[in-house]
């Protein structure tokens, strides 16, 4: 039997992986999982408080607030995709996901992902239109122009992962059925594969990731450029323009400073639990600080929060 053979028949696609997670001690077990279940507790509650003060509150139907409640949404999204798997995986001795699951979850998570980035992008490109254009900005950005820049940040997102889903699909792993993190990401299924073309399938996964992430972060910084030079020559206003801009640019900092700490460093460079708290970080903690973010430094949606609970101690006193 030859050596190519052997190799040959070495060469499958497991049906199962294994994900080795956090520490296997009882008392970390239960830590994490209260932990990850309260994250993910506030993440829910909070997103849907976003979404239906934007929904009933006549004062936040603009713009802003509409992208807002599509971002709450894709948060949700974005964190239902790993959390409850990990959540399941604290108390399991095998912590496994079927070969089908794995690639489920990838696909999923690049696109809520992708379409986050793109999402944040419209939404500083709608804060340069109300700052530096104010007396075209209902033109310029219409019922019709949110719902486009909406869909193709949904478009784009879905693309891009379903190629990077299908090529970590139709890899090899040669029996390796071992993934050294948390959940199902392309850098580490592309680790456990022994395909000859697996930095061929690298180049095209980074550069299909790497297009939306630095397009999108490319077009927020040049909108804030835009933005600090519209405000610094104009000089009235200046405390409320950088006001409505505070948020977003905090969600943008805890988003892309943490992907890009985790993608663009080798993963030699970092050790396996620092590759997991980063992960924890873009994946599960920011859907959860999105909203926690926007409430607090946003005077409308806490006089919306306000009237709404003023609305409903009313209710109960007539009841």
């Amino acid at each position: 039997v030859s050596l190519e053979s052997l190799q040959r028949e070495n060469v499958s696609t497991p049906t199962t992986f294994l994900l080795l997670g956090f520490s296997s001690a009882y008392k970390a077990q239960v830590t994490l999982c209260l932990g990850f279940l309260l994250i993910y507790l506030v993440t829910l509650l909070g997103n849907l408080l976003i979404m239906t003060l934007i929904c009933l509150d006549s004062h936040l139907h603009s713009p802003m607030y509409y992208f807002l409640g599509h971002l709450s949404f894709l948060d949700i999204c974005y964190s239902s995709v790993t959390l409850p798997k990990i959540l399941k995986d604290t108390f399991s001795p095998q912590k496994t996901i079927s070969f089908v699951g794995c690639v489920t979850q990838i696909y999923f998570f690049l696109c809520f992902g992708g379409s986050e980035c793109v999402l944040l992008a419209a939404m500083a490109y709608d804060r340069y239109l109300a700052i530096c254009h104010p007396l075209h900005y209902t033109t310029l950005m219409n019922k019709k122009i949110c719902f486009c820049l909406v869909v193709i940040s949904w478009l784009t997102g879905s693309f891009s992962s379903l190629i990077q889903a299908f090529i970590i699909a139709n890899l090899p792993f040669c029996g390796s059925n071992v993934i050294d993190h948390l959940f199902c990401e392309v850098p580490f299924l592309l680790k456990a594969s022994c395909s000859p073309s697996t930095h061929l399938s690298k180049i095209v996964s980074c550069a299909l990731a790497g297009t939306i992430a630095m397009g999108s972060f490319l077009l927020i910084l040049v909108s804030y450029i835009h933005i600090i030079w519209a405000v610094l020559l104009r000089g009235a206003g200046r405390q409320k323009a950088f006001a409505t801009c505070t948020s977003h640019l905090t969600v943008v900092s805890l988003f892309f400073g943490a992907g890009a700490i985790s993608y663009l460093i080798p993963h030699s460079s970092l050790s396996k639990d620092i590759h997991e708290v980063l992960a924890l970080l873009y994946a599960v903690v920011t859907p959860m600080m999105n909203p926690v973010i926007y409430s607090l430094r946003n005077s409308e949606v806490k006089g919306a929060i306000r009237k709404a609970l003023h609305r409903r101690a009313l209710e109960q006193r007539v009841s």
